[in-house]
């Protein structure tokens, strides 16, 4: 192996050829990060907005490659992360270092099948069955064909196939008129475009590279489905951090719907005997008349009447199934359009048995505290149409992680926001990781699931590197004290009193975040009809364009719902100041959350503060952070909830925000907003 400068020089030669300057924190993480991969033990790491946290892994990451000819992976959970390495920071990277590594590093970005355009399928024709609502949809059909028509033109352009370059972007229906799953696909040797298949040559890209970026979503199906989507390697980079256990999650869960089962059922026409296709059509009405007469919620123990039904669907559906035996090889070359939709039709098939053993299987255990699965009745509306689909997640994801992910290669975890309640352990432990304080977190994860005890084979350890941020003279933490505690009638009066008042005195400049889109419509709606500058809500166009009209307008103020935070990084005069109407407690009603909850409380631990408190504790620190996003930054975070100062778990929450300046005096507030307001280009005065 080639000796190669070590990774404190590398840095130093990254960031002047970036045109840089040299930060603690950076230099700190880099080395952190360098460590981990040498001696094998995981990393945690915080690193606050502003530390360089991508050039802190991808140095000690290229070398480690470019040393052992391994590739590392790099996962985000965020495309506008993904696009931000592979479009800006790795190409100018692999320049910066090609000299002291001897080469110039490659660098590839890989996505799960279905985010490439197939082109046996956009050549075949074979259409996907129409949604219950757009049957009637006169409009929805009529655009369904215009963008499929669009992506039809688009593949004569494309170079990569991938769905991300087409703009402006297509509905998911029609992305899937073009796309297959890994399960639909025919295969490389099977299908007549196998040799010019975009998945293909993207797949084959990231095999030569030396650092693969990749997301959450793919590197979950990579370690729970045990089929190899990834590249051989010993590294992960694991960046966003704070969203693996909802990804993982998201992707281990599944669902049963009439609808599902349907057009399973549509898919086997004319593939097999139509006998077996109206069995498992009776099977789909059965399944909606049951839904029918249950209400939605948590299935602690299986209705009367479900077992029968689901075993007849998991009947009918192996029927198919086996009636949809494979083909060989020359078959499926001889008729590649008849072999995809003989794939897509097993896909589907499998999909719905699957499904219905999973319910079955969960409640083989007579007692619910011990089900892996939470399984749910939800209820929609599309387009007017109401719709019930049972869900089924997992209780924990911590084991799958540990086995499947910890116990495979060396893993870096990275975040602005990784301590909860002052501790890394309380996200370590969802992760399967053993906890790592002196003073041990409660017994039982806040996943349920028994925290891991070997800690002799699983190592791991943490870092904050801190922030470049003063926060104390740089921002302001407001806590609306005197207000009430929020109800469950909408926003009192008071509070859009408090509102008006606050982005009156920030001359506009304002990113309020709500606890629910009514919410956010409803002060949008009071407020324009109160001040004198624009308020845009989320909702009136693309989240992208938003955020693009709030930066370009200082008097601008942007409204919406916590989620909108991922979307919103605006350095600068143009974001003075962030409103929390609540503190983000999760619903409720969230089955999978109250599930976990009520785990954590069978084994005598603390639910409240295991779960709700720590989900909340994420979403202040992830929202919150939305104020500085450089060093000139300053501002107010403005929390309504009283609660914060108030309730014995306010101390908790506030202990996982950085250390802003707090006060609860609403003219303290005021007039230092009112200076902003007066000098916005003064970088020196405190706040």
């Amino acid at each position: 192996m080639p000796e190669l400068p070590p990774v404190p020089n590398l840095l130093a030669t990254a960031v002047t050829a970036l045109g840089g300057k040299e930060r603690k924190g950076q230099q700190t993480m880099a080395a952190a990060v360098a460590h981990a991969i040498d001696t094998g033990e995981h990393l945690a790491v915080q690193a606050g907005t502003g530390t360089g946290k991508s050039l802190a892994y991808l140095v000690p990451s290229l070398r480690h490659s470019v040393r052992t000819g391994r590739t590392v992976v790099v996962s985000t959970a965020t495309i506008a992360l993904q696009r931000q390495l592979v479009d800006r920071d790795l190409p100018r990277l692999a320049e910066a270092l090609k000299e002291p590594l001897g080469r110039v590093p490659q660098f590839a970005i890989l996505k799960g099948r279905n985010n490439y355009l197939c082109l046996n399928k956009i050549n075949s024709a074979i259409p996907e069955e129409p949604a219950e609502a757009e049957l009637f949809d006169a409009f929805a059909i009529s655009r369904l064909g215009r963008e499929v028509q669009r992506l039809n033109e688009w593949v004569s352009e494309t170079e990569t196939g991938d769905r991300d370059e087409v703009t402006p972007g297509v509905t998911d229906r029609a992305w899937r008129q073009v796309s297959v799953s890994s399960r639909e696909c025919v295969g490389k040797s099977r299908c007549a475009f196998g040799q010019d298949c975009f998945a293909e040559k993207a797949r084959a890209e990231s095999g030569q590279a030396d650092v693969v970026v990749t997301n959450h979503a793919l590197l979950a199906i990579d370690a729970i489905s045990g089929i190899q989507v990834l590249p051989e390697h010993d590294v992960v980079v694991i960046d966003e951090a704070h969203e693996l256990v909802d990804r993982v999650t998201g992707v281990a869960t599944a669902e049963l719907s009439t609808a599902a089962i349907s057009a399973a059922a549509k898919r086997c026409t004319k593939l097999i005997d139509e006998r077996e296709v109206d069995r498992l059509e009776n099977a789909a009405e059965a399944w909606h008349g049951l839904l029918d007469e249950l209400r939605p919620g948590r299935w602690d123990t299986m209705p009367d009447g479900a077992s029968s039904v689901l075993a007849l669907i998991r009947d009918a559906a192996w029927n198919c199934r086996t009636a949809l035996a494979p083909q060989g090889a020359g078959a499926a070359a001889a008729d590649p359009e008849g072999a995809a939709a003989r794939n897509q039709a097993l896909a589907a098939i499998e999909d719905v048995h699957d499904a219905a053993v999973r319910v079955l299987t969960t409640y083989e255990e007579p007692d619910p505290a011990a089900h892996r699965d939470v399984v749910w009745l939800a209820q929609d509306e599309v387009r007017g149409i109401a719709r019930r689909t049972l869900h089924m997640a997992p209780l924990s994801v911590g084991g799958l992680l540990r086995t499947r992910l910890f116990g495979t290669a060396t893993i870096v975890l990275a975040s602005a926001t990784l301590q909860i309640g002052g501790s890394f352990d309380n996200l370590a432990v969802t992760w399967g990781l053993p906890p790592q304080s002196a003073s041990k977190v409660d017994p039982a994860l806040a996943n349920g699931a028994e925290a891991p005890s070997d800690e002799k084979s699983l190592r791991w350890n943490s870092v904050d590197v801190g922030s470049p941020f003063d926060h104390a003279k740089s921002g302001i933490l407001y806590v609306a004290k005197h207000l009430p505690a929020p109800g469950r009638d909408g926003l009192p009066t008071a509070y859009l009193d408090e509102i008006e008042r606050l982005v009156r005195a920030a001359g506009g400049r304002t990113l309020g975040l709500f606890s629910s889109m009514r919410a956010a419509k409803a002060a949008t709606e009071i407020m324009r009809e109160r001040l004198d500058t624009p308020v845009l809500c989320q909702g009136d166009d693309a989240t992208g364009a938003l955020v693009r009209k709030f930066a370009q307008d200082p008097e601008t103020s942007l409204f919406g719902t916590l989620s909108l935070w991922q979307g919103v990084d605006v350095p600068g005069p143009s974001l003075s100041l962030v409103i929390l109407d609540r503190i983000p407690f999760p619903r409720p009603d969230d089955p999978l959350l109250v599930a976990r909850q009520r785990a954590v409380e069978s084994r005598g631990g603390n639910g409240f503060l295991s779960v709700a408190a720590n989900h909340a504790a994420l979403l202040l620190a992830q929202g919150t952070g939305r104020l500085l996003r450089s060093v000139d930054d300053r501002g107010v975070i403005a929390i309504l909830d009283s609660r914060l100062a108030t309730a014995r778990y306010g101390g908790y929450l506030r202990a996982s925000l950085p250390p802003y300046w707090e006060t609860s005096d609403p003219q303290v507030v005021t007039k230092a907003l009112a200076r902003l307001t007066t000098n916005p280009s003064d970088t020196k005065t405190p706040v």
